[in-house]
């Protein structure tokens, strides 16, 4: 059964407090407006601190105190940090790493398969659980925490991997073959004479091994959820904290995790963003890794941790907790929880704040969150539950993101597969046209007008296939250089490229290279003229420097748009459109700065009648960003978000509306006046159909 108000709170460990004050931390929570907190998955060697024998003394007390002011209780399993005793009992728990052995001390050092962590974790899990099982303000559990495979890669784990290939490749010819193991005499002639997968120099083989090792985590997760199943009351969610790939803070989708099949056993997606604040924050990490979390489930979502003041340098200024907030609900989330109540005085995270500094006293951060929670008492019922309902949406692939790791595009940069997907996404974002994320699993792409589809670099004929066939029954494709190179297993494909999709896209390539001193030479489409397929563009403006990779296209029947200012490379397209079918597509060869990204987004979409109407003269621009939402009234909630440090100024156009804090009326054309890093919440008059 869903809560039919917003869960607000924070992480909380009575274990980690220096003296005992559960008592006051839960008064000042409720004072605060706080509803939830997150307890216990950190906990296990207090909870059993000698083998067999459990101590569920701090449990008890602050659930007594959270039942007492009125605060409902999420129950992580303590699973994701091993207590010392099961290192020393059973040193092989440690996982044997491409780094070799692990070494007791961190979290998340253990190897998830082995047979005696599973014992013993399953051993807490229950003792916990039936400890507990009875609660009545114990809302639902979160599984492990942020669970990875912590690239777990020993002996047990290789061979397991073998049985794994020999089921899928019953005929080692044709392992041999699809993974091109001939190369350097890699060939495998009998499974007993497989290797250690670790020394591979095909990357064809590390990635189907990084695969695995993401199977490894939908199974724990399963088996967990099994376990907590047998104990829980219908009533009560399953979820997990699922956290994203990471460049200083969440930055794009997990290379770790296959999430989407990893939520299967789950009643309730989570996650954790984390974001830069002061002049760095923008929202648009809050946009895409919550848009990730709303996809898993295809609903509403948990945002289990996020910052209060978190690092040194996110420490926010006035005004900036309170957007975080509305900005998580706005993408469609349920809650904002913090990590955590307090800040912690000793080890690794000292410095990692909560709402609370290391004094407890009350501080400017807290005097905010109180904002919050009074605010969500009296509109939160009018916020929960948000329907969204874009109409574009971003592909995400793990195989793609795993790909591009192995191939980076240049100098061995890490995360290339997500910075084409937040220079897409957050491009998407700063005009203010929201979006959906999907699963490179999914085929029904009809549900949305514009699919857009960042560095697809391994995809199968079958979903290369899908892709050419919505554009060509209606729909508009986005994608990108190193789309449809490689298959499944990563072996690129001996065609003309991009494989399949090089009919739909109206061009073909057959070299690429890195861009040295290239310029993108911008054609404006001032005036197209389209007949039989063929356009005529008028204008030319010169635009910055083509990025990272460059794809040198040879436009068939497609219009270039983007061209390079380069005495070789200019006679080549940097992006170019297409018409196929009823539907259209537009190819990206290159990165280029994200302005001019902008501008080729908006002219294609001018030009697709079916597009045209998610963008307008009353859309209003970055720094201001528009989110809607439908909500449980069937009213339509509009969130206008300042994210920056001067007042600004909107015209309303979207209709009738209450401002929900302040009760006052907006009609359309009335102006809106936003504070710095501020917040106006309307509902639409009428309701939707």
């Amino acid at each position: 059964m869903k809560a039919e108000y917003l869960r607000y709170g924070a992480a909380y460990y009575s274990e980690y407090l220096p003296y005992d004050r559960v008592e006051q931390d839960m008064e000042m929570m409720e004072r605060a407006g706080m509803n939830t907190i997150r307890i216990a998955e950190s906990t296990w060697s207090t909870l059993e601190p000698r083998e067999g024998v459990f101590d569920f003394s701090h449990i008890d007390r602050v659930l007594a105190a959270a039942e007492k002011h009125h605060i409902s209780v999420i129950v992580g399993t303590p699973t994701y940090a091993i207590p010392a005793w099961l290192a020393k009992k059973h040193p092989d728990i440690l996982a044997v790493t491409h780094n070799g052995r692990e070494r007791y001390g961190h979290r998340q050092n253990m190897d998830i398969t082995h047979p005696e962590y599973l014992r013993h974790a399953e051993l807490v899990i229950r003792a916990l659980m039936e400890h507990i099982k009875e609660v009545p303000h114990i809302i639902g559990f979160q599984l492990d925490n942020e669970t990875k495979s912590y690239d777990t890669s020993g002996e047990h784990v290789q061979a397991m991997f073998v049985e794994y290939l020999k089921e899928r490749f019953p005929d080692i010819e044709r392992f041999n073959l699809a993974f091109g193991l001939d190369y350097w005499s890699n060939r495998i002639n009998c499974w007993e004479d497989f290797p250690d997968v670790r020394g591979t120099i095909n990357q064809s083989l590390a990635a189907e091994f990084k695969k695995f090792q993401r199977l490894f985590v939908t199974r724990f997760l399963k088996w967990q959820a099994d376990l907590v199943n047998e104990y829980k009351r219908p009533e009560q969610f399953v979820t997990q904290n699922f956290d994203f790939d990471w460049n200083g803070h969440s930055f794009g989708y997990q290379s770790e995790v296959n999430q989407y099949e990893a939520a299967e056993c789950m009643t309730k997606a989570g996650c954790d963003i984390y974001h830069p604040s002061q002049d760095g924050l923008t929202g648009a990490e809050i946009t895409f890794c919550g848009a990730i979390a709303r996809s898993l489930k295809k609903d509403n979502y948990f945002v289990l941790e996020t910052q209060a003041q978190g690092n040194i340098d996110w420490l926010p200024y006035p005004g900036q907790l309170r957007l975080q907030a509305y900005s998580h609900i706005a993408n469609g989330a349920d809650s904002v929880i913090y990590w955590h109540w307090h800040s912690i005085h000793n080890a690794e995270e000292s410095y990692w704040k909560g709402v609370l500094s290391h004094d407890f006293s009350e501080n400017e951060i807290y005097r905010e969150a109180c904002v919050i929670g009074s605010e969500w008492k009296k509109i939160g019922t009018r916020l929960v539950h948000l329907k969204k309902q874009p109409a574009v949406a971003i592909m995400l692939d793990n195989n793609s993101l795993t790909g591009l790791k192995l191939f980076p595009f240049r100098d061995h940069k890490a995360d290339s597969y997500n910075t084409v997907a937040r220079w897409l996404g957050d491009t998407l974002y700063r005009l203010n046209i929201e979006y959906d994320m999907i699963s490179s699993n999914e085929r029904r792409f009809r549900d949305y007008s514009c699919l857009i589809v960042p560095a697809l670099y391994s995809a199968s004929e079958d979903l290369l296939t899908a892709l050419s066939d919505y554009v060509k029954e209606g729909g508009h494709l986005i994608t990108t250089f190193r789309t449809g190179f490689a298959d499944e297993h990563l072996k690129i494909y001996a065609d003309r490229q991009p494989h399949i999709l090089h009919e739909c896209l109206g061009l073909h390539y057959d070299m690429f290279t890195v861009p040295k001193e290239v310029e993108i030479r911008k054609t404006v489409a001032n005036r197209v003229i389209n007949t039989k397929n063929k356009y005529e563009v008028t204008a030319v403006m010169l635009s910055g420097p083509a990025q990272s990779w460059m794809d040198l296209v040879v436009c068939d029947d497609a219009v270039r748009l983007l061209s390079y200012k380069h005495p070789v490379w200019e006679k080549y397209a940097a992006a170019a459109m297409h018409e196929f079918g009823k539907g259209t597509a537009l190819y990206l060869g290159t990165m280029f700065d994200a302005s001019i990204l902008e501008q080729v987004i908006l002219e294609y979409f001018e030009l697709v009648p079916s597009l045209s109407k998610l963008i307008g003269d009353e859309t209003p621009a970055f720094p201001i960003i528009l989110k809607k939402g439908i909500n449980r009234f069937h009213k339509e909630i509009f969130f206008y978000l300042n994210y920056s440090s001067d007042s600004q100024r909107t015209e309303h156009r979207k209709g009738d509306c209450t401002d929900l804090l302040t009760g006052e009326c907006f009609r359309n054309g009335d102006v809106l006046r936003l504070d710095p890093w501020g917040v106006k919440i309307l509902e639409r008059l009428d309701s939707i159909a």
